[in-house]
């Protein structure tokens, strides 16, 4: 009789944890074996349903201490809905200030960095479900060091 009541109270507590419009989307796609090959382009959806909101848009990367760089250019192909092309850009993603620290969080030798891809936040010009690719476009083929690519969209208040 009491393990009922618990697990009643419990479920009670995790939807008061929980909001029905969080205003945040975030998604990580991992790398296989850390080595980001040209032709794998790691892709996310998420939905847009306020086109009046303006947004931030950032690129999270999650690569290790042994990543040879101060920077990630990658190539962001996007598909607004309804669209049947995507619109490529090239963005470089600073990781590293000119004396040789990592921006971002670390732990041991990973290291994970929201990078904003603009000064200023965007706003969408369609409802509906956007698909982004990243793909790398360094001179290395395969890229080593680089552990998950993802995209946050945050409604700005």
């Amino acid at each position: 009789m009491r393990f009922p009541k618990l697990f009643c109270g419990f479920l009670l507590g995790l939807a008061a944890c929980t909001s029905p419009n969080l205003n945040v989307f975030e998604k990580n796609v991992t790398i296989p074996g850390q080595t980001w090959h040209y032709d794998l382009r790691p892709s996310v959806q998420f939905n847009v349903t306020d086109t009046n909101a303006a947004y931030s848009v950032s690129v999270v990367c999650r690569h290790t201490d042994a990543y040879a760089y101060k920077n990630l250019w990658v190539l962001i192909a996007t598909r607004k809905p309804g669209d049947s092309a995507f619109r490529r850009d090239r963005f470089e993603l600073t990781l590293q200030d000119n004396s040789g620290h990592w921006y971002g969080t670390g732990m041991d030798d990973i290291w994970e960095q929201r990078i904003p891809l603009y000064t200023d936040p965007i706003h969408f010009s369609k409802t509906g479900t956007y698909i982004v690719q990243f793909e790398q476009n360094m001179r290395d083929n395969p890229l080593k060091g680089i552990l998950d690519i993802g995209l946050r969209v945050e409604k700005t208040p």
